[in-house]
């Protein structure tokens, strides 16, 4: 069974029962990932977090995966469970690497926490291959539940696309909702989001605790369109030709 990091409300986690539905929503997005892109080559995960999403990448078939984070209990915790992944600590605006250092870029639900939005997408312009993708995800700031102050700015689909096209084409515009599964327990019961947040996880009924035990990333649906509705932003996006990115 995987070690579990200790949550501080900053990131989720697997192996948390109460935390499922929102560690299969993050994994959902790996998952897209995983079986539409290509994960050869250099992979950097950028703000990786538990470690679980950088080693869905390495098993997909990257060359080398590295996993950026700030937190030393962090990537300690990743260099236990996940020795294969390289752990790199160091600021995400400013990371250090040489230029095009990377052929994909990843960087799922981070850049909701950084101050410095524009600069941390010049800094993947940079040390992104010409010919490489980035892929980042947000939480969609029309439909997630505000009050989260580990977030320094949440985005729209509009204010997304708006921050990566200095630097990047977007190639694919996608969101995440709820699938078959949640969609008809939601139509009976309501929003099973607004009912984790409204209580404590000791008091959950267990039509709830069922629920949210049971979640998989199958129960999620990643496609374009319905952006303004979706629960999170994903965005692939390439280079663009002659970019600066300083």
């Amino acid at each position: 069974m995987t070690e579990t990091l200790a949550l501080t409300g900053e990131r989720t986690a697997p192996g948390i029962w109460y935390e499922n539905y929102w560690f299969a929503r993050h994994d959902a997005a790996y998952r897209w990932i995983t079986a539409n892109l290509p994960a050869t080559g250099r992979v950097l995960d950028a703000g990786c977090g538990e470690g679980y999403g950088a080693e869905l990448l390495r098993l997909a078939g990257a060359h080398t995966v590295t996993g950026l984070d700030y937190e030393g209990t962090t990537l300690r915790h990743v260099r236990r469970v996940y020795p294969q992944v390289r752990v790199v600590r160091g600021n995400l605006v400013q990371t250090g690497f040489a230029d095009a250092a990377f052929d994909l870029i990843t960087s799922l639900q981070t850049i909701e926490h950084l101050w410095e939005q524009p600069r941390f997408v010049g800094e993947c312009a940079r040390i992104l291959t010409p010919g490489g993708t980035l892929v980042l995800s947000t939480p969609n700031r029309l439909t997630f539940p505000s009050g989260n102050w580990y977030h320094t700015r949440e985005l729209t689909a509009a204010e997304f696309a708006e921050l990566l096209e200095p630097h990047f084409e977007i190639t694919q515009a996608l969101g995440l909702h709820h699938g078959p599964r949640l969609v008809a327990w939601e139509a009976v019961y309501g929003s099973c989001v607004d009912a984790q947040l409204a209580a404590g996880h000791d008091e959950w009924d267990s039509r709830l605790r069922e629920l949210v035990q049971g979640t998989t990333f199958d129960d999620f649906e990643i496609r374009p369109g319905d952006l303004d509705d979706s629960l999170d932003l994903l965005l692939v996006a390439r280079p663009r030709a002659g970019r600066s990115a300083r």
